[in-house]
């Protein structure tokens, strides 16, 4: 498990060295645990996140729960005048909940 947590850490590192985000184009950033799920989009210039959520009071399985979850981070994001980001899987592989929450919040108008 730790073996696994540090080649996360490692190659969030590495994309981290080539992306980030700006006014123009924010970034998306997604953390995964085993229960929860979070997202905010970040600033990284100003040093600001703009919008943030996480899937505490939603209900279902932890797919659907992504699911909404990408649909709401979109509908804040708008709100925002946000409608393009940078998407940073946060050194996740792009698959399951990762890959719901990104189809999600571009199926809610957010272009990734």
């Amino acid at each position: 498990m730790l073996r696994k947590k540090l080649q996360r850490k490692k190659r969030h590192k590495r994309v981290r060295s080539k992306i980030s985000g700006n006014s123009n184009r924010p970034r998306l950033c997604v953390f995964r645990s085993l229960k929860h799920i979070y997202c905010q989009i970040i600033d990284d210039e100003k040093r600001k996140t703009l919008v943030s959520s996480n899937d505490f009071e939603l209900k279902g399985t932890k797919t659907e729960k992504a699911k909404k979850l990408g649909e709401l981070i979109a509908k804040k994001a708008i709100e925002k005048k946000i409608k393009m980001v940078v998407f940073d899987k946060g050194g996740f592989n792009y698959t399951g909940r990762i890959k719901t929450l990104a189809d999600s919040a571009r199926e809610n108008g957010l272009k990734l």
